[in-house]
């Protein structure tokens, strides 16, 4: 069995790059004394050659050493020839004017008797600036095979949709890719209509796919079109995915940001779903963060986990990782360890229903700020056998680690809440409404200020619909959906964490947050598109409706109306009217939290209508075959309440 090629080593990698610069340092340096000779040639017109080469050996010699120095000093070996930019040719100008400079410099300095023509001086700088920039270009295009006379046919014809800057530079990878060839641009702009970037020509508009498809016999676009609005790009993915093309698309600058890496990957259900990118007050964030100690509680989670890789940009003094999996804080902290810089990564395990665990972390590292991720989330597990633990976890939970909070003095507490504890129909948002309740009230008991930040789903999320549908597709289907009318709002963790930590850092105490989370989406049409960009049709992958599940809405609420909240300074979150608990409330829950024969789930049904009347545990099952009202006509929640 053959072993695989060694790494090179970093002193072996360093090496090889300045031995590559050496000789294009050396490369320089010969093309300054070729330009200075060709000067002096074309000054004498080519007739007395040997003068030239007199005057020209003589200079050389005290010449080339200050040129050379100079060359070193412009930056001008730091880059590749393949990569070479305009940036490349701004320094290869600047070293060649001062190339020129230091001929008479040197002359005068050492009192030589050589005439330098000014026209010697003039002409100088151009030759060399040209034998400098030719090489460099004729370099690039020589490895992007672009010194062929008969254009490269290797690779699947593609076409490639958006004729901005990416799709130029998206033109130049595939001038060195084997797998794709652009054979047709496509863009909406009119005034780009029939001009040729990179060698391909644009021939037309997006909404002229299929017909362009047929005439270059292909069925493989790439969407370059990262900036655009999402609403846009979802209209430009239908197109192809009607003309039945394998489509592709080009990584966002967020996403880059994120750490993706740059070329083409296949289109995903979240570029559909996904909206426009959010806007932070980052100045905010980073007074709020910058140096300081941070609990996030779920730390494992797909909420938890996205606000600690959000919450490393401001490089806090030391974020803790509180959560009870000890797998999920591993994979984290393998994750987050390289990027973590000037931060100390805390992993820390333990149940959050656990006071003397909670209290120990604490007092230990004195954090300043805490952000409750950590729940059960799940809403059919959650509703029936397992319904006292979701009561225990989410409700008592919540109250340990906020009173924790108020006796070591935390200056914020942020409660990640969720859209089902509006309303709630199930035990999982009857729970997180409750615990909503909880911050309300200790939010009286001490300076902390406790905050909660209620959003619907995220896109990816464990546990959400988007995994389960791309898993029964891949078995061949069919693919589940409750109902055909079921629809939900959907947000992008990142998104969603942003948001928590913008919301998170303008409360002043007692407020609860609602994230604007855009269109609702119909679950049976994300069906239908997870179906087609898998390049199946619905004869081929069928759709199978189940009815709800127990405690499932036909639509969720989020009280994002005008009516029922307030604007705050940024567009994307409002707060809620809220009507807190009474005096006394908490520790009547208290006194319920602690009876711990309460373990049936009729009996939890049965308390959690007194603590939460709003909660209609059977009202979902009795609109399975109703309509639901549309956004605009819906009848208006009911506001918050506290018994």
């Amino acid at each position: 069995m053959s072993l695989p090629p060694r790494a090179d080593s970093p002193l072996q990698e360093t090496l090889r790059i300045n031995w590559r610069a050496a000789l294009a340092w050396l490369h320089d340096i010969i093309a300054s004394a070729v330009a200075l000779l060709v000067a002096y040639a074309v000054r004498l017109n080519f007739e007395d050659t040997w003068g030239a080469f007199e005057s020209v050996w003589r200079l050389l010699p005290w010449v080339l050493p200050v040129q050379a120095a100079l060359f070193l000093a412009s930056g001008l070996y730091r880059g590749l020839w393949r990569y070479a930019s305009l940036r490349d040719l701004r320094r290869i100008a600047l070293a060649g004017g001062l190339a020129t400079v230091a001929i008479p410099l040197v002359v005068l300095m050492l009192r030589m008797d050589v005439v330098v023509p000014r026209s010697v001086l003039v002409m100088h700088p151009v030759f060399l600036i040209f034998f400098m920039a030719g090489s460099r270009i004729a370099y690039r295009m020589w490895r992007e095979h672009r010194l062929t006379v008969f254009t490269r046919s290797q690779g699947d014809p593609v076409i490639v949709i958006g004729a901005g800057d990416a799709g130029t530079k998206l033109l130049r990878e595939l001038a060195n890719s084997t797998l794709y060839r652009a054979v047709a641009l496509l863009d909406d702009d009119r005034s780009k209509l029939g001009r040729v970037i990179e060698g391909v020509r644009v021939v037309g508009r997006t909404d002229q796919f299929a017909d362009i498809a047929r005439q270059f016999n292909t069925n493989v676009a790439i969407i370059a079109l990262p900036g655009v609005a999402h609403d846009v790009r979802r209209r430009v993915v239908q197109i192809c995915a009607n003309a039945g093309a394998r489509i592709l698309t080009v990584p966002s600058f967020e996403e880059m940001m994120r750490g993706s890496r740059s070329g083409v990957r296949e289109i995903e259900v979240e570029d559909l779903l996904g909206r426009d990118s959010v806007k932070l007050d980052t100045e905010t964030l980073r007074k709020n963060f910058a140096g300081r100690v941070i609990l996030v509680t779920g730390a494992g989670g797909s909420i938890g986990s996205e606000l600690c890789r959000q919450l490393l940009r401001f490089e806090p003094k030391r974020l803790l990782l509180f959560d009870s999996s000890e797998f999920a804080l591993y994979q984290l902290g393998e994750e987050l360890g390289p990027n973590a810089k000037s931060t100390n990564l805390v992993q820390l395990i333990g149940d959050i229903k656990d006071p003397t665990r909670v209290r120990s972390v604490f007092s230990t590292y004195q954090p300043a700020v805490v952000f409750h991720a950590a729940a059960y989330k799940h809403v059919p597990l959650m509703e029936d056998v397992n319904a006292w633990e979701a009561v225990r976890n989410n409700v008592y939970g919540t109250y340990v680690v906020g009173a924790a909070a108020i006796e070591h003095e935390v200056e914020r507490f942020v409660l990640v809440s969720t859209d089902k504890a509006v309303n709630p129909t199930n035990v999982m948002g009857a729970t997180k409404r409750l615990a909503e309740l909880v911050c309300q009230s200790l939010n009286r008991a001490g300076s902390t200020r406790f905050e909660t930040v209620r959003f619907g789903n995220v896109l990816g999320s464990s546990g959400s619909v988007i995994p389960k549908f791309q898993q029964q597709i891949l078995r061949g289907g069919p693919v589940t959906v409750t109902h055909p009318d079921v629809i939900r709002y959907f947000m992008s963790i990142p998104e969603a964490a942003q948001l928590v930590l913008q919301a998170g850092s303008m409360g002043q105490g007692g407020e609860i947050f609602v994230l604007d989370m855009g269109e609702p989406v119909r679950i049976a049409e994300l069906a239908r598109d997870m179906i087609r960009l898998a390049g199946y049709t619905e004869q081929q992958i069928e759709i199978r409706y189940t009815g709800l599940r127990p405690g499932e809405k036909l639509y969720e609420e989020l009280l994002a109306d005008s009516e029922m909240t307030l604007p705050t300074p940024h567009p994307k979150v409002r707060v809620a009217k809220a009507v807190e608990p009474a005096a006394g409330w908490l520790d009547e829950l208290l006194r319920w939290l602690d009876n711990a024969c309460a373990a049936g789930s009729r009996s939890v049904h049965g308390e959690l209508r007194r603590w939460v009347p709003e909660f209609a545990p059977g009202q979902a099952e009795r609109t399975t075959h109703a309509t639901p009202h549309p956004p605009s006509e819906r009848p208006a929640p009911v506001v918050q309440t506290a018994p």
